[in-house]
């Protein structure tokens, strides 16, 4: 799965015939037919139903929680569960199926378990009670309390405590491999990114070693970097900052054991760590930051594409926007249709941070420099967080609301104060970090400033070189 969201129900499911690291092939078969053969294979079809039907919430929980923690794939492993009992469950290859065992999971085979609270499908561990024990369900139990008139969910919490959930009617899709298509690395953005964010910063509960990440926002800036590196160091990774396949499925297979997700006590991710639902897509009548900062790129990239027209930046996308979205993609060649779609918006960056690399990252008294595409929060450490507060602390000394702050290139908790009450003063929503409205609106107001200034004594600031 391309992130944690609620699960959903795999169309397929592929089973290696063996133990993990034995030599033996895979086969792919439909979710519910494989829910179907362990069920067969497992228990006994004149069980009362209750019991059946709790033992397949089990089965099913298990190996949604095999597939949605990608258990085997993060390991290397290009298969999803395996058929051997002594770590996973009993499946047989072209087994006949028991028709009341087929009715039952046909019925259910999109229900799950769930702790209460959490998201992933419960790590169901279950044996038969008799010739194995175990801390979860046993299959043999479920017998006892079914003939005693419990329900299958009353038997399931008898099992694993009474905080669990049925999720019922779950939705049915395709399920892919996690890792991003491309490598994670400075400047990335998206849902991947915070995936990775919210990861490393439970990671670092347990290591130490590996810096928190201010805010998991989707944006691969300073601090994700420092964090990445830090948890390659420690793995024996190479430490390059950059989230290719080998450092996601470590950050994967770390975050499932200081989570437990694996184990009967799993933590679970919480509900408040979920990504949120977002849309890169922006067309006519949207209106916010969003739009804002797409007009802000283009209005940039106009002073140097004649076919490009300037923007007011005023977070309403109207004909105006619209119509310089359509020379945006008349531009670069992409379809033509005015909404701003994943094509669009990296075109109009690519072409911004190409203009910016151009230009020397370098405070000089009086110029300004444009956003440098990057996110500024918190933890980061850079000249162009020099560069800001050097503004910042440029327009203090006019606007007493504004504290005053030194250009040390560290953003710590006075230039996140900075950052705040020129959000306040300004009108901008107060998130504590820059990016390139709120760039945009320092940068111009140090630039007025400076040069009010100066107009007495002749004194203009100079163009910005390169």
């Amino acid at each position: 799965m391309t992130s944690p969201g609620l699960p959903i129900i795999p169309e397929t499911v592929t089973v290696h015939l063996g133990a993990p690291s034995a030599s033996a092939p895979n086969v792919t078969v439909p979710f519910a037919d494989y829910i179907a053969n362990v069920a067969s294979s497992e228990i006994y079809p004149t069980w009362p139903e209750s019991a059946i039907r709790a033992n397949i919430y089990a089965q099913i929980s298990y190996t949604l929680n095999r597939i949605y923690t990608e258990f085997y794939r993060s390991r290397g492993y290009d298969f999803d569960i395996t058929n051997s009992i002594a770590n996973d469950q009993s499946f047989v290859n072209g087994r006949e199926i028991f028709s009341n065992v087929q009715e039952i999971v046909d019925e259910i085979f999109n229900d799950y378990i769930r702790r209460r609270g959490t998201v992933e499908p419960l790590f169901a561990q279950y044996c038969d009670g008799v010739e194995v024990t175990c801390p979860g369900l046993s299959q043999w139990g479920t017998v006892t309390l079914a003939n005693q008139g419990l329900t299958p969910y009353e038997i399931l919490q008898n099992y694993y405590g009474n905080d669990i959930d049925l999720v019922q009617n779950a939705p049915v899709g395709s399920v892919s491999a996690s890792a991003p298509s491309s490598p994670l690395r400075l400047g990335s953005f998206g849902e991947d990114v915070r995936l990775l964010q919210i990861r490393l910063n439970r990671i670092s509960n347990n290591y130490s070693g590996i810096p928190k990440i201010a805010q998991t926002d989707g944006v691969f800036t300073y601090d994700t970097e420092a964090a990445v590196k830090a948890f390659q160091e420690i793995f024996d990774l190479t430490p390059d900052g950059i989230v290719g396949n080998a450092t996601w499925y470590a950050i994967l297979r770390i975050y499932n054991a200081v989570k437990r997700l694996n184990s009967l006590n799993s933590e679970g991710l919480q509900f408040e760590e979920l990504p949120r639902e977002y849309t890169t897509a922006l067309s006519e009548g949207d209106r916010g930051q969003g739009v804002a900062i797409v007009q802000y790129y283009i209005d940039y990239l106009a002073a140097y594409y004649d076919t490009i027209p300037a923007l007011e930046i005023d977070g309403v996308y109207g004909n105006a926007t619209r119509n310089a979205v359509l020379a945006v993609q008349r531009t670069f060649g992409l379809s033509e249709d005015g909404i701003l779609g994943e094509a669009t918006w990296r075109a109009i960056v690519n072409a911004y941070n190409g203009i910016i690399s151009r230009i020397p990252v370098v405070f000089t008294e009086g110029n300004i420099i444009p956003y440098q595409g990057i996110v500024l929060r918190q933890g980061a450490e850079t000249e162009t967080v020099r560069i800001l507060q050097s503004y910042l602390d440029y327009i203090s000394q006019s606007i007493p609301e504004i504290p005053p702050v030194s250009p040390t290139g560290y953003f710590g908790p006075r230039t996140q104060q900075a950052v705040e009450a020129f959000q306040r003063l300004y009108g901008l929503p107060v998130t504590g970090y820059v990016e390139a409205i709120t760039w945009d609106r320092i940068a111009d107001l140090y630039s007025d400033l400076y040069v009010g200034s100066r107009l007495g004594e002749g004194q203009y600031p100079g163009s910005i070189q390169g």
